[in-house]
Order: C-alpha cells, then sequence, then structure tokens
C-alpha cells in the first residue's frame, strides 16, 4: 500500500509541476519571496544551492519528506541540496546538534528518516542526550559515543552557525526552501507541501537563466 501511495504521489508530482511549467511565470510575492539582502551560498562555483530548513519536530517537515526526498533523488549534477536545522531554542537546539551529531557520526544519512518518523508515528520524545543517545546506538555507534558527539565542540559550533544562517534568511517557521540564497519557498507561498519542490524547481531554471545572460 505504501508503495503504491508513493507511486500515486510522486505522479501527482509530475503532474503539478507540468502544470507549472505550462501556467503563466511564478510571480515574486506570491509563489516565492526576494530576500533583500542575499546570503552568501556554499557551494563550489557553477553550483545551484538550495537549502531545506526545517525541525525534527515540524509535523509538516515531515510531511514534506517523502515529495521531497524524491525530487531530491533526481536533481541535476548543477544543483546541491543540503538540510539545515532550524534553531529556535529549545527542542528546536536540541534536534540540531543531534542532526549535527549524527554526521560527525557518519550516520546521519541512514538515521535521518527514521528520527523523524520515531517522533511523529511512533510518539518518541528525543529530546535529551540520553534518549537520542540510546536512539543512535541503533546505528552502529555506542550510546558513549553519541554522548560525546552530542557535546563535542564542532557540534555545538556548527548548531551555532546553522543559527546563524537561519536568522540571516529571515526565517520566520519552517519547512522552507533556499534557492541560491536568494528567493525562498514556503509552503504557503507555494500552495501547499507537495508544491514546494515544483516551486523550487522553476526558480532554479530562474537561476539558470540569469547566469547566462
Amino acid at each position: 500500500m505504501r508503495k503504491r501511495f508513493s507511486l500515486v504521489t510522486a505522479a501527482l508530482a509530475a503532474l503539478t509541476l507540468s502544470a507549472l511549467a505550462t501556467a503563466a511565470p511564478l510571480v515574486e510575492g506570491e509563489h516565492y519571496e526576494v530576500l533583500d539582502e542575499a546570503v552568501p551560498t556554499q557551494v563550489e562555483e557553477g553550483q545551484i544551492e538550495v537549502v531545506e530548513a526545517f525541525w525534527y519536530g515540524c509535523p509538516h517537515c515531515y510531511n514534506l519528506e517523502e515529495p521531497l526526498n524524491a525530487w531530491v533523488a533526481e536533481l541535476p549534477d548543477d544543483v546541491t541540496f543540503y538540510r539545515l536545522p532550524a534553531t529556535m531554542g529549545g527542542d528546536w537546539n536540541t534536534h540540531a546538534k543531534a542532526f549535527y551529531a549524527a554526521k560527525e557520526l557518519g550516520i546521519q544519512q541512514d538515521l535521518h528518516d527514521d528520527f523523524f518518523h520515531a517522533i511523529h508515528e511512533q510518539g518518541a520524545q528525543l529530546t535529551d542526550d540520553e534518549d537520542i543517545a540510546a536512539f543512535f546506538s541503533d546505528y552502529g555507534v555506542s550510546e558513549e559515543e553519541a554522548r560525546e558527539a552530542l557535546n563535542a565542540f564542532g557540534v555545538k559550533a556548527k548548531v551555532s552557525q546553522a543559527h546563524s544562517r537561519m536568522r540571516a534568511m529571515r526565517l520566520m517557521g519552517v519547512p522552507a526552501l533556499m534557492v541560491d540564497g536568494r528567493y525562498l519557498v514556503t509552503p504557503s507561498s507555494a500552495g501547499s507541501l507537495d508544491n514546494m519542490p515544483q516551486v523550487a524547481e522553476a526558480l532554479i531554471e530562474k537561476v539558470r537563466e540569469e547566469r547566462a545572460d
């Protein structure tokens, strides 16, 4: 059933993308916002950066994962995608720390979807180091290694950097997609969660056209 649902979701996303491609051009202030001051990108020259700002505790972020992951899997070589854990204090910062600790331990890719699922489908709290360390231990690291990573200076520095970048993006909520450090897409501007990747796709093409001029 889940596989069939995924296929239906993918088909609907393709239809939406087709509709966007043939509809009138995207309108600034209606389908997306433009930052007054661009945020420096963190990709190699020639690449187009797409950033997803998210929080593990956000149900909308969780619901975006399936269409977003399907879209990211098909991104062309000139697009670099990465995730930015939002930092708005409390559990947000704890989850941002968990995200970067998992990266430090080399388990983030395997753990990411499961972390979301545990919170939103299994009712897991995952809001303190002990619970997070126990969760990490299912991915080939010891709880001691997990606790060390969660409290590592490098992880804390990355959380601080994420906070600075989030403030520069002037984000008031999540999920959000930022294209080329300038164009911001939200569920409200895109019209729905499922539309967010498609609006981002159109903005990627906009960036390509701008660079070609």
